[in-house]
């Protein structure tokens, strides 16, 4: 889209600004409004959400807004001052965080409210603080932002905020900016939605496909059969029902000396080498007395199987001696990919679920002698075969339809992003 631009323009004297038109200023951001840190607490001070008073903190922004919705939110009993209250029109800014990334990201707040924002986050209070919100949430902002940072600490402090430049129209002209963008980022963000929930839709489709074809097969005309199991149901009558623990024994040999591929288990991605998971935390020093796992095993991870977290490896390796791990007795009575998707089908995972022991739902353990117990049901390995030959054929058409809506969607972002650079710089005229 062409814009037009002013008719003459000026250097600014700031790098990252860059030319501004003839009539616009500069100003730093501390004779605009002031910056204010937030509630310093201790652990002493936490208590429930009925005592206390809500601590915005940096993982509460998201995408240049306030998000009450998560489960880390923190409480504290502590009086705190009327001034680091959430206002109107302020500006909640990410001013430490442990990712060098998430600093300088900010969210407008929009109402008045009785929460209060903690240490790690600056409030900006300020006259036309809804248009310097676009000018700090652009991306312009966040790379300068990124430049006060040192090696020793990530932190965006109150003195470098306030020696911020920025870009400032008339106040006729901020006006005319805040309404252009309002508009235009709200019909980008809406046509941003809607492919997202393309997105999502194909990906339910994706697993309706892969659900359908593994528990009931590829021929919708082929005779059915009641299992009398409750999570397997009505299959096609050629199919077997057979309890697991005559399908698969349990793997019990130890690792020596630790020094195999060490193997971890998601319920997102299967079983995986450690050494491609981004892990910095809980790596043990010596990984002697770990379980060997081969290819084709399957491992489960006890303590989490009923969220999915197991699959059929493809290595050979290591893995917690507190995972199962089971090797089929007969070779070949399983395609290994049929096996994981099978196993992961929803009437499964709810077996799996109900039959665990704990006290907590974070804490249920599905043993081996609970999966040994289980029946499955399934074809012959031609018909796994054949089977899973279909599910990639039609997932690989679904996941090149999500690629493009994703490569669409971020043409999108990308678009909205100079819509707001050029905007507050005046790069393009719209008053």
């Amino acid at each position: 889209m062409m814009f037009e631009k002013y008719d003459a323009y000026k250097d600014s004297g700031v790098e990252w600004i860059g030319e501004i038109p003839n009539h616009w200023e500069v100003k730093k951001l501390k004779y605009i409004g002031s910056s204010i840190i937030g509630l310093t607490y201790s652990p002493n001070d936490l208590c429930s959400v009925e005592e206390g008073t809500l601590v915005a903190r940096s993982s509460n922004i998201f995408e240049g807004k306030f998000v009450l919705d998560k489960s880390d939110n923190v409480y504290v009993k502590s009086k705190v001052p009327s001034k680091l209250f959430l206002k109107a029109d302020d500006i909640l800014i990410c001013s430490r965080n442990g990712s060098r990334d998430l600093i300088g990201k900010c969210a407008y707040i929009k109402d008045d409210s009785n929460y209060s924002f903690g240490a790690f986050t600056t409030v900006f209070r300020g006259h036309f603080n809804h248009y310097l919100f676009y000018i700090l949430n652009s991306d312009i902002f966040k790379r300068l932002s990124g430049t006060f940072l040192t090696s020793t600490i990530n932190q965006l402090t109150i003195s470098n905020l306030n020696s911020i430049s920025i870009p400032l129209p008339p106040e006729r002209e901020i006006d005319s900016i805040k309404k252009f963008l309002h508009e235009k980022l709200f019909t980008i963000d809406e046509a941003i939605a809607i492919k997202e929930q393309q997105i999502a839709l194909l990906n339910e489709r994706k697993q309706i496909v892969i659900q359908k074809a593994v528990t009931q097969g590829l021929d919708p005309n082929v005779p059915m059969k009641d299992s009398g199991v409750e999570w397997i149901g009505q299959i096609p009558e050629h199919w077997n029902v057979v309890r697991a623990k005559y399908l698969f024994k349990e793997v019990e040999e130890r690792s020596v000396f630790g020094n195999e591929e060490l193997l971890s288990v998601s319920h997102l991605t299967g079983v995986t080498p450690r050494s491609e998971k981004n892990v910095s935390m809980f790596m043990a020093e010596d990984y002697s007395g770990s379980k060997v796992c081969k290819r084709h095993d399957l491992v489960m991870n006890i303590m989490w199987a009923w969220m999915g977290a197991l699959g059929v490896s493809d290595y050979d390796g290591i893995v917690s001696p507190s995972y199962g791990v089971y090797r089929q007795k007969i070779d070949n009575t399983f395609n290994p990919e049929y096996l994981e998707y099978l196993l992961k089908t929803t009437k499964y995972l709810e077996h799996y679920n109900r039959v665990s022991t704990g006290l907590h739902s974070s804490r249920l353990r599905f043993y081996g002698h609970m999966f040994f117990n289980m029946k499955l049901g399934f074809p012959n390995l031609d018909e796994q075969n054949e089977i899973i030959a279909s599910i990639k054929s039609q997932i690989s058409k679904i996941e090149l339809a999500v690629e493009n809506l994703a490569n669409q969607i971020e043409k999108l972002k990308e678009y909205k992003t100079t819509l707001i650079n050029d905007a507050v710089t005046g790069k393009i005229k719209v008053a």
